[in-house]
């Protein structure tokens, strides 16, 4: 793990290609105190420990599907009717869980440092608890995310490919149909690929979205007061969680959400096979 100092810094941003429905402003100064967080996305091997250890069961297989990316899904395989109307290359695949990612006949076999997914907030949280860590809240997220920069568009800067280089796995090419993988990868990532930002952390922008614990809320931190602006927990109810950093799905034309201020939500109960988590705890 990474040990964050705390210590103040400017949350939240005002790209000009931002989303405001997605509440990423305002702009304001929050205080931290110091915490750590796992340098990686929590890998297929280390739940793999969890499940073995704990015989753990996930909410993909209780409900028996989860969604996969259509491009993923091999020839023949038997899939679920209905899409998501603003979403139609999500595919509902039955027996696509953690480690059957893109449905039966699929393996991680040969993937065990690449980022688990098919996991829920529900899942992730019981895995951060037998760790004996935590979920990170939004603002350590992206506290850590920046790496100690400020207000960069990046983890690394402003500039998505600076002297031509990849930083981050994101879509390229024609989305949803083709992602030419000029990055590297179509699919997730190692957990370890591309350099880390200032503070050490891979992989926050792109690979797979991460779990926060806080509930989302387009509104609830733009009031300037000790709940929002000092170690700032989020609001008290939702419906949603909190996802940040993007995914290897993310590309300008559609969801550029890959920016460090960038934030999108989902159930605690929904599983996608580009979202996965990583872990925090305070310091002994």
């Amino acid at each position: 793990m990474a040990l964050i100092p705390g210590g103040e810094f400017r949350m939240g941003g005002d790209d000009p290609d931002a989303f405001p429905e997605d509440g990423e402003g305002p702009v304001r100064t929050v205080r931290l105190s110091p915490f750590l967080i796992d340098k990686y996305a929590v890998a297929n091997r280390q739940f793999a420990a969890f499940v073995k250890a704990t015989g753990y069961v996930t909410e993909a297989e209780r409900y028996g599907w989860s969604f996969v990316f259509h491009n993923h899904v091999a020839p023949g395989t038997p899939v679920m009717d209905g899409t998501v109307a603003e979403a139609p290359w999500w595919v509902a695949v039955p027996g696509a869980y953690w480690k059957a990612p893109e449905g039966p006949g699929s393996s991680i076999e040969r993937r065990p440092n690449h980022p688990v997914v098919h996991v829920s907030w529900n899942d992730a949280r019981a895995y951060a608890a037998w760790a004996g860590k935590r979920l990170p809240t939004e603002a350590e997220w992206e506290m850590a995310a920046r790496g100690g920069l400020d207000q960069a568009r990046y983890p690394w800067g402003d500039e998505l490919t600076p002297k031509g280089r990849h930083r981050c796995n994101i879509w390229q090419g024609t989305f949803p149909v083709h992602d030419t993988g000029e990055d590297g990868f179509t699919g997730t990532a190692p957990v370890n690929s591309f350099a880390p930002n200032g503070y050490g952390l891979h992989n926050v922008s792109g690979n797979v979205w991460e779990w926060c614990a806080d509930w989302w809320s387009t509104d609830w931190h733009a009031a300037d007061t000790p709940e929002t602006r000092i170690n700032p927990q989020g609001p008290p109810t939702g419906r949603s969680r909190v996802i940040r950093g993007g995914s290897f799905l993310c590309h300008d034309s559609y969801c550029n959400r890959y920016r460090v201020a960038a934030r999108t939500h989902n159930t605690p109960d929904s599983t996608t096979s580009h979202t996965g988590f990583r872990c925090a705890a305070d310091p002994a």
